[in-house]
């Protein structure tokens, strides 16, 4: 008979009830206590740099670049020399514009964008951007988010969503080349299906917008800490991310927040008792070595090693988990004290018993 979703075996079942009798653990129960942000002001301004940026006139790029440095002073340089990656330097910067503008498939997508992203399915997502701004301003008041969102169409195996940082100001760039649905025709040509397998380019999608760009976000707020960190304590730093993800996104799937399918996310519930027990039996949870960690960490169609049916990056999965168990062990702690306390003190107090 087969296993419900991951492989399953006596000797692990064995191994979790004589660690359960061991430890005092208990079971966390996750309950939402989403704030009242109505009084919160946020107002973010949307610039179609894509449809400005094509509007440039091929065989005179360089008028058409200086008419767009007086309306996107600091964003241009942004996308001509991050997101384009175009040699800086003025006779570069002009033929690789003119190429990019004229390039069939390039102008294909362009045209795509258009009717995917429509000014009201736009203006629709830029008010679920402000409404997670004002979660994050409830519970960061002195962090500065974006005021400007900048929509664009790049390269297709570069950025999608970033954020960029306009001297006092900062922007959110969105590439909406990135956003066209799982079905859309170019992912499939056989070099970007390389760049981005199916497991990814199924998050090609316009639901994923609003949670790339609050990720960005928590990224820039809380950036990474992970150097000489073990795995457990990489675990629950990702772990922390993905609980700000719950305060600033309250409303959204979680499923969507930690990019699974629903039927995944399910499977990950289900089974918890047995990854966590993978990792505990295999003496994983203290292991450094960086190809080890990234096995659990990365993203990817599968985690093999625990189940040919496990998702990608489920070592985030468990750190979330035992984030959530943290905080309703410590009603009383706010969101900057589970930030400011080490990962080491998290694993110990949490008690976490999927």
């Amino acid at each position: 008979m087969k296993c419900s979703l991951f492989i399953c075996n006596m000797k692990l079942v064995f191994s979790f009830l004589f660690l359960f009798a061991m430890f005092s653990f208990t079971a966390c129960k996750h309950k939402k206590n989403i704030p009242d942000v109505s009084n919160i002001s946020v107002n973010l301004e949307l610039k179609r740099f894509d449809v400005d940026f094509f509007k440039s006139d091929s065989n005179n790029i360089a008028a058409s670049l200086d008419s767009l440095s007086v309306t996107y002073p600091m964003f241009l340089k942004d996308y001509l020399y991050n997101i384009q990656a175009f040699p800086p330097n003025q006779d570069s910067v002009l033929k690789y514009s003119r190429l990019f503008l004229t390039d069939k498939l390039y102008r294909a997508i362009k045209d795509t964008t258009l009717i995917v992203f429509d000014n009201k399915s736009l203006e629709s997502i830029k008010a679920d951007i402000e409404k997670s701004f004002k979660y994050v301003k409830y519970y960061f008041p002195n962090y500065t988010a974006p005021s400007t969102i900048y929509t664009f169409v790049g390269p297709l195996e570069g950025t999608g969503n970033a954020i960029t940082y306009q001297r006092t100001t900062k922007g959110l760039a969105i590439g909406l080349q990135s956003y066209l649905g799982a079905g859309f025709s170019v992912y499939q040509n056989q070099y970007i299906s390389q760049v981005y397998p199916f497991y990814k380019s199924r998050r090609f999608s316009k639901e994923y917008i609003v949670v790339n760009s609050v990720q960005n976000v928590i990224e820039d707020l809380y950036p990474a800490r992970v150097s000489g960190k073990n795995l457990i304590q990489q675990m629950i730093e990702l772990g922390k991310k993905m609980y700000l993800t719950d305060l600033f996104l309250p409303e959204v799937a979680d499923s969507l927040k930690i990019g699974y399918t629903g039927r995944q996310l399910e499977g990950c519930f289900k089974n918890e008792k047995n990854i966590w027990g993978f990792f505990v039996e295999n003496n994983l949870l203290f292991e450094k070595e960086p190809n080890t960690i990234a096995t659990y960490l990365n993203d990817g169609p599968a985690t093999p090693e625990i189940s040919p049916e496990s998702p990608g990056f489920i070592g985030q999965f468990v750190g979330w988990q035992i984030v959530k168990c943290w905080m309703e062990k410590h009603p009383k702690a706010t969101v900057i004290d589970l930030l400011q306390t080490p990962e080491a003190k998290i694993f110990d107090e949490a008690k976490y018993k999927p």
